[in-house]
């Protein structure tokens, strides 16, 4: 098995190589593969990406920015692995527990696995933030009746080739409510792993807005519609 770690970047600085180092200084069971993809960023980025060197790394450029799922998109385009996952290079995730997100999978549990955040005091820099999260989360429970605990979570792995199959158009952070929009859409019910979790304030570049919010719920309400024509469609068994 490869693992294909998917890393969007945009104006990501003074974080990026921290972020990138300790991605591949875990102890990963499985080889791996990193794909960033600098999303046009102007602060520095670019330059301070031209100076790694590791054979598993591959930096990709958007020569303007085009959003998170753009990003991803591309980054996806260009693995190789078996399998993705999606960190971001702002360390409010911890790389080193990727593999805590492998290991369901490993022992055949799971396909796909979602790294589920606690949000706590000196976890979650605002009230609204959590309460947003918490609503997206509950309204794709409802539409979809299941449970999941975290839609917006970044850590999100499953197979390569699913990921592709869903054909993810959002371009900005909507990009998070369309894959589980799919997945659920689909019956794939999220395995979930707890994780750790650090959110950063707007001063230190927090860039989720609540219109990204909105927008999620828009596009999980369009997903639960768009699940519903194609079973409206299907033809009905032949009787024996």
């Amino acid at each position: 098995m490869k693992l294909s770690v998917l890393v969007p970047v945009y104006d990501e600085a003074a974080t990026v190589l921290a972020a990138l180092k300790r991605v591949l200084d875990v102890d990963y069971p499985c080889a791996v593969e990193v794909v960033v993809v600098d999303d046009g960023s102007t602060d520095g980025t670019r330059e301070l990406l031209a100076g790694l060197a590791d054979p598993r790394l591959q930096v990709v450029h958007h020569p303007a920015n085009r959003g998170k799922g753009a990003a991803v998109r591309t980054a996806a385009a260009s693995a190789t692995g078996d399998y993705m996952i999606i960190c971001d290079a702002d360390l409010e995730y911890a790389p080193e527990e990727i593999p805590l997100l492998l290991k369901p999978v490993l022992a055949g549990e799971a396909q796909v696995v979602y790294g589920t955040r606690t949000f706590g005091s000196h976890t979650a820099y605002s009230f609204w933030y959590v309460v947003g999260n918490k609503a997206v989360t509950m309204s794709a429970n409802v539409l979809f009746d299941c449970w999941i605990s975290d839609l917006e979570t970044c850590f999100k792995l499953m197979p390569l080739p699913l990921y592709r199959e869903l054909g993810i158009r959002a371009e900005g952070f909507g990009m998070e409510a369309e894959v589980t929009g799919k997945l659920l859409a689909r019956g794939i019910r999220p395995f979930e792993v707890p994780i750790t979790y650090k959110a950063r304030s707007r001063e230190e570049g927090k860039k989720l807005t609540w219109k990204d919010g909105v927008e999620a719920l828009w596009i999980l309400t369009r997903e639960r519609s768009h699940g519903r024509r194609v079973t409206a469609r299907r033809p009905l068994p032949p009787r024996t």
